[in-house]
């Protein structure tokens, strides 16, 4: 069982000053961003809608590919009650429930990135790196060979079949996805998710308690997703951000929508064509914040490299520019 202690532990002591560890260093602190958040907040993330018809799909996931990383998906065919009710559950399991039932399902401290619940995912001592203000439940649930949902939490009494539902949700959409990033590159529908193989799917529901000096803290540090492509659903509170033209801008939480974060693999499969979303989350002092990510990563057998069509079309390019 992992040591740590939880935030949320922290947070409930009514504390004034934080932790050392939690503090980040000056260049990374977001000052005092989360006090002018209406000021601040990023209202132009592109929002394709996947109902229209794909000659205007294409071309809007075109450009937000290269020019974001990332989007929002509405008329996605995820029902509704199934991302509030997978919400109202992942914040139920973290906020109704005694630390010493939630303890039992900790994470095992000797393997990184274990599944379960955890507060410091990939840091196995105290002084390798600053930590985030965030507790988090992580779930193996792709391939079906890792999904053992008696590793998840039996509370809320819905939490297990909800999980299973949404991965199983998430993959298809994922799937539909990267048929139209494909064909938006004029490649084939299946080309990226040939390159990326059977998709590891991990599913990390992260909670935020309340901090009380968002000026000096991160709820998740600034990083680029390793895998493929993730999905992500926020509630309503924010706190998700985006580096754009070098400014972090904040992505407000869209109703019902789900946002698209383009990985670190899909930038090498599309030659750079299609760039990663760098990304953190800012905390607050008054409101607990809830996320849920759905990371896909390529199997663990395959080697990415870039599409050979779009090396060549680079090459043909850049000729022309001789």
């Amino acid at each position: 069982m992992e040591g740590a202690v939880r935030v949320q532990i922290l947070s409930q002591m009514g504390i004034s000053k934080v932790p050392s560890q939690y503090i980040q260093p000056p260049k990374n602190r977001p000052g005092s961003v989360t006090e002018n958040i209406a000021d601040l907040s990023c209202k132009h993330v592109p929002a394709v809608d996947l109902s229209s018809e794909k000659e205007s799909v294409l071309p809007a996931i075109r450009e937000a590919c290269r020019d974001w990383g990332a989007f929002h998906v509405i008329n996605h065919g995820v029902p509704t009650k199934l991302l509030d009710d997978l919400r109202r559950a992942c914040f139920s399991f973290f906020n109704d429930f005694p630390m010493e039932d939630k303890l039992k399902y900790a994470c095992n401290p000797n393997f990184a990135a274990s599944e379960g619940y955890g507060s410091r995912l990939l840091v196995s001592s105290e002084n390798e790196t600053v930590l985030d203000w965030r507790d988090y439940f992580d779930h193996h649930t792709l391939p079906l060979s890792r999904r053992n949902p008696s590793a998840w939490p039996h509370f809320p009494p819905e939490y297990r079949e909800l999980m299973a539902n949404y991965s199983d949700e998430m993959k298809a959409l994922v799937q539909r996805l990267l048929a139209l990033m494909s064909e938006s590159l004029g490649l084939k529908a299946s080309c990226i998710e040939d390159a990326v193989g059977e998709f590891y799917q991990n599913i990390t529901a992260s909670y935020y308690p309340p901090c009380p000096r968002p000026d000096l803290t991160l709820g998740l540090q600034s990083h680029s997703d390793i895998g493929a492509i993730t999905l992500l659903i926020q509630d309503n509170v924010g706190g998700l951000q985006v580096l754009k033209d070098g400014e972090w801008l904040l992505v407000d939480p869209l109703p019902n929508a789900i946002l698209v974060l383009v990985a670190d693999q899909t930038e090498i499969i599309t030659n750079g064509q299609y760039k990663t979303c760098v990304h953190r989350a800012v905390t607050n002092a008054s409101k607990a914040r809830l996320s849920i990510a759905t990371f896909h990563d390529p199997a663990k057998t395959v080697r990415i490299s870039p599409v050979s069509d779009l090396l060549l079309f680079c090459t043909v390019c850049n000729k022309g520019e001789e």
